[in-house]
Formats: C-alpha cells, sequence, structure tokens
C-alpha cells in the first residue's frame, strides 16, 4: 500500500459522491455501475446515451488520473496489475464478480456508495456481505491457496 495517499482518497471519494449524486439529481438514476452496464446492453429507447457517456466517464477518468501521475512523476505510485497473477484465478473472479452482482441486484457503487447514503437496509446488508465474502475469498487465496 505504498502508493495511498490522503489526499488521493478523498479526491476520489468526493469525485465518486458527486458523481452519484449529479446522477441522481438529474436523472433520477442511483450510480450503480453494474446496473448502469446491464441496461447499456439491452438498449432502452433513451437509456443508451446517458449510460454510455456515464461510464466513458469511468474510463476517461481513470486514464486522466494515469497520465496525471506519469507526467506529474509520480507514474510508479499509480496503482497497476500485479505481474505473475494467475490468469485463470483472475477470470475465476471476474465470474465471481459477475455472479454477485446479478444475485444482489447491485454493486458496490449501487449499494455501497448509494444505498448506504439512503440508508438502505437492503443495501447495508448487500455491502456487509460484499465485505465479508471479500475478506473469506482473500483468506482462501492467500492462506490456503498460497497465491501471493
Amino acid at each position: 500500500m505504498e502508493s495511498f495517499t490522503p489526499y488521493s482518497a478523498l479526491a476520489g471519494g468526493l469525485l465518486i459522491g458527486l458523481s452519484a449524486s449529479l446522477l441522481l439529481w438529474f436523472n433520477g438514476r442511483i450510480a450503480g455501475i453494474s446496473g448502469i452496464a446491464r441496461g447499456l446492453i439491452s438498449q432502452e429507447r433513451g437509456e443508451f446515451l446517458w449510460r454510455a457517456l456515464f461510464l466513458a466517464g469511468l474510463v476517461a477518468g481513470a486514464w486522466l488520473y494515469y497520465w496525471l501521475a506519469a507526467h506529474a512523476g509520480y507514474g510508479d505510485a499509480a496503482p497497476h496489475a500485479r505481474p505473475g497473477f494467475p490468469h485463470g484465478l483472475l477470470v475465476a473472479a471476474g465470474l465471481a464478480v459477475g455472479f454477485g452482482t446479478a444475485l444482489a441486484r447491485g454493486c458496490t457503487s449501487g449499494h455501497g456508495v448509494c444505498g448506504i447514503a439512503r440508508i438502505s437496509v437492503r443495501s447495508m446488508v448487500a455491502t456487509l456481505t460484499f465485505l465479508v465474502a471479500g475478506i473469506a475469498t482473500t483468506y482462501v487465496v492467500r492462506h490456503l491457496l498460497g497465491v501471493q
């Protein structure tokens, strides 16, 4: 965790909160990324543009962060994928996340950011479940399977 700084975390949290608030204010929609992506695929009439722009903003924001970090001399501080991690585990993790978000009818952004902010008991239970499952998975992968 040598790349953590409280300032970047604060800025990221403020930007996430701002984008979720603006989406709710202007569109009346919850900023659940899995739901936004799923709706993009379903191609509901009048829904494509805002969903595509929101997801493009996520990608552009990440690109901008990496670009700024590289040009400010902090290229090594930007988060990056761990080299040598088994690809099969990454694929399995992606499938598990997709299955979990479908099962929970939402993801950490929808439940954890927006749902908890609305004091939704369902979202609090879902977020607690996400956290417990993540901690358990990390324990199994690192300590039982020995993947470092």
